[in-house]
């Protein structure tokens, strides 16, 4: 087995945000060299890794380039040039996940063609060219309200998504390329994180439920394990790793889904690296994520990823009305509560509704850690000075 740990190994990473911060902690404890590149002087990485290139990532020659210091290549967000990615891998460098997945998971409209083509469940959705197209079918009764629009490419935490319930609405979308799914009415959002290395091991989290913020289409809770039946969630696992082996995935693979009305899962989305929704790991689990996305990548073991104790993630956002030099406001209040870990991401300013850090509440009982978990919410703000 190569030798990753206090060595000449060098990892690199695309992209320098929260993920990238966080997955730094592991990199550490495991003393493993770790690059990374951001277009942001000030990315949340930028001072704690081991070397940092400031470039952009939607630029051939600059992740190209990146890609030639470093033994293996890994990403933390999914919006890079996927043509350097190729041509370094042709070149015989090791990227996970593969270029070819990122690729397909990049545009949404091509990644619901995929679950289509492999038999996996997803909303029945359409595809436009631009905006006008749409609004094309809506006057020849080719598609009604309410449905939901989202732009097929750089969406990210509740952008790039909109529920369109009238014509104004329609008349309010950015013009570019789109899919349009129709409104499911579910009961629950779900999400399972698989892990899987090139020797073919794998495994899932336990399923987890989220709560979104209704106006910002955020997730403000993540609450693990998912109060569902077992048969439900062992349905939500299982479609989890169908979409995993389809992808012939390796890494960290995020799969949101929705449980219908009638206990039907499909699959929204997913997401090619670490994820908001197992954030909860780092506290409650024997293997948080940031550890098992080493795992994969580097094609170690895989760790156990049962919960030790039920965990609730609460996001923080910056509050509305706020832009500037960050504040977290009672922080001491909430650091007064048992089982409460805030985690802050190192973004020295603030503006509405920016992941700015999260919380993770334990708790033996799931009940009562989703009542803590209101309260830290209702207690902590997102502020400027």
């Amino acid at each position: 087995m190569k030798n990753y740990f206090s060595s000449d190994f060098k990892l690199g990473v695309l992209g320098g945000g929260q993920l990238g911060r966080m997955l730094l902690t592991e990199t550490q404890k495991f003393d493993i060299y770790t690059i990374i590149l951001d277009k942001s002087a000030d990315a949340p990485c930028a001072q704690i890794c081991n070397e940092f290139h400031q470039g952009d990532l939607l630029d051939f020659d600059t992740v190209y380039n990146f890609g030639k210091k470093v033994d293996l290549l890994t990403i933390e967000i999914e919006n890079i040039n996927i043509d350097a990615l190729d041509k370094l891998e042709d070149e015989g460098l090791t990227i996970y996940p593969k270029p070819k997945d990122i690729r397909i998971i990049q545009n949404k409209a091509q990644q619901k063609n995929f679950y289509k083509d492999h038999g996996i469940p997803t909303a029945d959705f359409s595809h436009y060219a631009y905006v006008e197209e749409l609004k094309h079918s809506y006057h020849n009764s080719i598609i009604d309200f309410p449905f939901v629009w989202k732009a097929t490419r750089f969406g990210y935490d509740g952008n790039g998504v909109k529920i369109v319930r009238n014509f104004e609405d329609l008349e309010n979308l950015p013009a570019g390329e789109c899919i349009v799914e129709k409104l499911i009415p579910f009961k629950n959002e779900l999400a399972v994180i698989v892990a899987r290395n090139n020797h073919g091991e794998v495994k899932t989290y336990p399923v987890v439920e989220m709560e979104f913020h209704p106006e910002a289409n955020q997730v403000e809770y993540v609450i693990c394990p998912a109060r569902i039946d077992k048969n439900v969630a062992d349905k939500a696992r299982e479609i989890a790793l169908k979409v995993a082996d389809a992808f012939d995935f390796v890494g960290l693979l995020a799969v949101e889904m929705f449980q219908t009305q009638e206990d039907q899962i499909l699959v929204n989305e997913v997401a090619p690296r670490t994820h908001n929704s197992g954030h909860y790991s780092i506290e409650a689990s024997y293997t948080n994520q940031f550890e098992q996305h080493l795992r994969s990548i580097l094609n170690l073991p895989l760790g156990n990823t049962e919960s030790k104790v039920a965990g609730i993630m609460v996001n923080l956002v910056g509050a509305e009305g706020y832009k500037g030099d960050v504040v977290y406001e009672n922080i001491e209040e909430i650091l007064k509560i048992d089982g409460v870990t805030p985690h802050i991401y190192g973004k020295k300013i603030t503006k509405p509704f920016r992941k700015m850090g999260h919380v993770t509440i334990v708790n033996e009982n799931i009940d009562i850690a989703r009542k803590v978990a209101q309260e830290v919410k209702e207690t902590i703000k997102v502020i400027s000075k």
